[in-house]
């Protein structure tokens, strides 16, 4: 992710609407009942933060590294375990600076014969540059968390939902991106997201299709807030609603704040722009409108120090949410 991603910021006021009682001398009024919570399945935050660990433990997976061929391999074996279907795309992009990427992207499919379909995202790949950083600017970052724990969050998804089972007329894809953070401002925003790019115009399946998508990126920090980034809700509004909605019946609403952030290019623009699904993005942002992106974005500070259980429970007990929530119907 770059600051050039940053576009306009709003505020956000959330309107509490109550309602009065009628009087004494005036009937109950008769109200729907309740529907009954939705029965998710618990998310594991140490299974997950072991996933993070592993994937650190590879060192930078940048392009072209043999970090990025083990990691991939990793990753793959992985989802074998937990997803019915598992496809690889094997390519090559273009970077900014013209040279040639190998570009790794990986498919999990639950349930792949279902019609109605989930697609949750989050790229995969290290940062070639800690260019936020006050040393070792050109040496390429650790990604515990702009990476990795996007990784983690997905892969404990998966593993719950193949645990506790899914009805058979939902499926759910589990997409790593790769080559999302080979990119700088000079090159222009096209620079970034090149895995996603090559997906969203060569979809794993012909034709692919899903209801709606979520992007996870940095979902692992201590004191981590997901506000409402701002191109999600011109994308795919009702879709970011009922996310937050999930969150609160999750129990997490207070890592769910319903404020405005601004607008970043990240890999929900081309899902939304080339592939046609209505995606957004679950992000860690700040409030500060010169930079909002957390203190060890892009620098070597992003690793195992900054990541918190809490923070990947909140978020991954959240998807669980939506996708059980779909699945009975209830968003």
């Amino acid at each position: 992710m770059q600051s050039s991603r940053l576009l306009t910021a709003a505020a956000a006021v959330l309107l509490l609407l109550s309602s009065c009682n009628g009087g004494a001398d005036k009937q109950p009024e008769t109200t729907a009942a309740k529907p009954a919570a939705v029965k998710t399945p618990a998310f594991n935050a140490d299974s997950a933060y072991q996933a993070v660990t592993a994937q650190v433990a590879f060192g930078p997976r940048t392009p072209g590294s043999a970090a990025q061929k083990q990691c991939a391999a990793w990753m793959q074996q992985q989802l074998k375990q937990v997803c019915d279907t598992v496809y690889v795309q094997n390519t090559t992009v273009t970077g900014g600076d013209k040279k040639q990427l190998p570009c790794i992207n990986l498919i999990g499919s639950i349930n792949p014969a279902a019609k109605r379909r989930i697609l949750l995202l989050t790229h995969w790949d290290s940062r070639p540059w800690g260019d936020e950083d006050s040393k070792d600017k050109d040496k390429p970052i650790l990604a515990a968390d702009d990476g990795g724990s996007g990784v983690a969050v997905l892969l404990e998804v998966a593993k719950q939902v193949k645990a506790m089972g899914l009805s058979p007329e939902l499926g759910v894809d589990i997409l790593f991106t790769d080559v999302e953070d080979y990119g700088k401002d000079v090159w222009g925003e096209n620079s970034f997201c090149l895995g996603t790019q090559y997906w969203a115009a060569h979809p794993h399946v012909a034709g692919y299709k899903a209801e709606f998508g979520i992007l996870l990126d940095m979902v692992g920090a201590k004191g981590a807030q997901f506000p409402l980034e701002r191109l999600s809700r011109q994308f795919a509004d009702g879709v970011q609603q009922n996310v937050w909605k999930a969150a609160a019946d999750a129990g997490y609403s207070s890592f769910f704040p319903y404020a405005d952030a601004p607008g970043i290019t990240d890999d929900h623009v081309p899902v939304n722009q080339i592939a046609g699904i209505k995606t957004i993005d679950i992000v860690n942002l700040t409030n500060n409108p010169g930079n909002p992106f957390a203190a060890h974005w892009h620098t070597h500070k992003d690793n195992m120090d900054v990541i918190d259980r809490n923070t990947l429970k909140a978020v991954g007990q959240t998807l669980l949410q939506v996708i059980y929530e779909s699945a009975a119907g209830s968003i």
